[in-house]
């Protein structure tokens, strides 16, 4: 699967394309989620699930960066057309990550059965029941899928990234209509949502995983025959970088509903991320043009084809442009967009919509670069200013809650904690693209 310039950037244009049309769809469901939950449960109890979510993705991402090794050894492998290292690299990863599943479970088991989870999330016993019970479901069927969803890390690496994102779509679609069929039935209970919600991606995974390895590729399947200590050992050792990254952006990304469930209610959850799910949908259509770069990237650079990557990189300025007009006409519209979507009964000021639009423009153009970097396993820069990033946040977010008492000031904390990281992938990226093979990585 050698691919020439002309057919690699075809074959990004194709993904692209479809990517667009799948993400459009995942759009609309995200879009349907949001009331059709509402409606379920209730704005305290859909704020409690929210933040459960939040929880949920860190388990989600524990892989030691294993995932991302993986797209990048499997494009790596396929540009010099190497079957056998791709089948050690997909055996290697699934067994370590089993390897790592098992033992986390126990862990987070421990951890539930220890922990008042009713006090560290802020939650009023007497109006959610069975919490802990709910958060064991919920953790035992989310690391099912922490395995299965490396295919998707697969198709990535073969610059199949739509596949990847129809898989994805398929079990959002699942989920919406399983969770539809809830509600007319009237199974109105977290312990529903949480069930259908973390169950469903498991059985289309492992659908997906059936399907790839056993019909669609067989010579790449898993097979602990296959296992290579130290392809493993290769592929941990430039995925922890990427797991580090991905904490760091757990941490600042995704614990702002538990913040906010702490600091305020669980019930302010839920106006927050109604205006976050309708702004970030840019972000999502960003992503969509982003993701097929990043294994494009690390073909053209193992082929030196730096000239590819610099004429990409220019239309992804055009596109990082066009992301900013559509938030700013988002915000002038999100008034009538938020009563036409979820009622009346949420009320979302102007200007928590406009700094969650600065804040989301921030991650658009952090990844506009980022993105380029990680398919040339260029990282170190990214945990230079993450890490730090990161120690900082939750202490000063803790200050900005107390002093001015605010979920707009939250969002603007987190706007100036990723403006450094924003800098430095830019740096590095024209540094990168203006220089040569021999540029230390940095």
């Amino acid at each position: 699967m050698k691919l020439t310039t002309d057919k690699r950037s075809s074959l990004l244009i194709k993904n692209v394309a479809f990517s667009f049309i799948i993400k459009g769809w995942s759009a609309v469901i995200v879009l349907l989620m949001i009331p059709l939950t509402l409606k379920m449960l209730d704005v305290y109890c859909n704020g409690v699930w929210l933040t459960l979510s939040s929880v949920i993705v860190w388990i989600d991402l524990m892989d030691l960066g294993l995932g991302n090794g993986l797209r990048n050894a499997v494009a790596n492998y396929i540009a010099v057309d190497d079957t056998k290292r791709v089948r050690e690299a997909v055996s290697s990863t699934f067994v370590m990550l089993l390897s790592i599943a098992i033992p986390l479970l126990l862990v987070l088991y421990l951890a539930i059965g220890s922990l008042d989870v009713y006090n560290a999330m802020g939650v009023d016993r007497l109006k959610i029941e069975n919490l802990d019970a709910i958060l064991i479901t919920a953790v035992t069927l989310i690391s099912g899928s922490f395995i299965l969803k490396t295919t998707g890390n697969f198709y990535m690496g073969l610059q199949l990234p739509a596949i990847n994102n129809l898989i994805v779509c398929i079990g959002q679609t699942c989920i919406l209509l399983l969770i539809f069929i809830a509600y007319l039935s009237g199974s109105h209970s977290l312990m529903t949502v949480a069930v259908i919600s973390t169950g469903t991606p498991l059985c289309i995974w492992l659908i997906s995983m059936a399907y790839t390895f056993g019909i669609k590729y067989p010579q790449y399947r898993p097979s602990m025959s296959y296992f290579n200590i130290h392809l493993a050992k290769d592929l941990v050792t430039k995925g922890i970088q990427f797991f580090a990254i991905q904490i760091c952006g757990v941490i600042l990304f995704m614990s702002t509903n538990i913040i906010i469930s702490k600091m305020f209610s669980p019930a302010e959850v839920t106006p927050y991320h109604v205006a976050y799910r309708y702004l970030n949908l840019v972000l999502v259509l960003f992503t969509t043009i982003c993701m097929p770069f990043w294994n494009a990237t690390t073909d053209a650079y193992a082929r030196n084809d730096i000239h590819w990557i610099r004429k990409t990189g220019r239309k992804l300025n055009l596109f990082m442009i066009g992301c900013f007009i559509m938030l700013c006409i988002m915000v002038l519209l999100s008034n009538y967009v938020y009563r036409l979507w979820v009622g009346s009964e949420i009320i979302i000021p102007i200007h928590l919509s406009a700094s969650i639009a600065l804040y989301i423009f921030i991650l658009i153009v952090s990844q506009r670069y980022s993105i380029i970097l990680n398919g040339l396993n260029i990282l170190k820069i990214q945990l230079i200013y993450a890490i730090p990033a990161t120690i900082v946040f939750i202490p000063l977010a803790w200050y900005v809650c107390n002093t001015w008492g605010t979920v707009t000031c939250l969002v603007l904390t987190m706007c100036i904690i990723n403006t450094p990281g924003l800098i430095a992938n830019a740096w590095k990226y024209y540094q990168v693209i203006n220089g040569n093979r021999n540029i230390v990585k940095l």
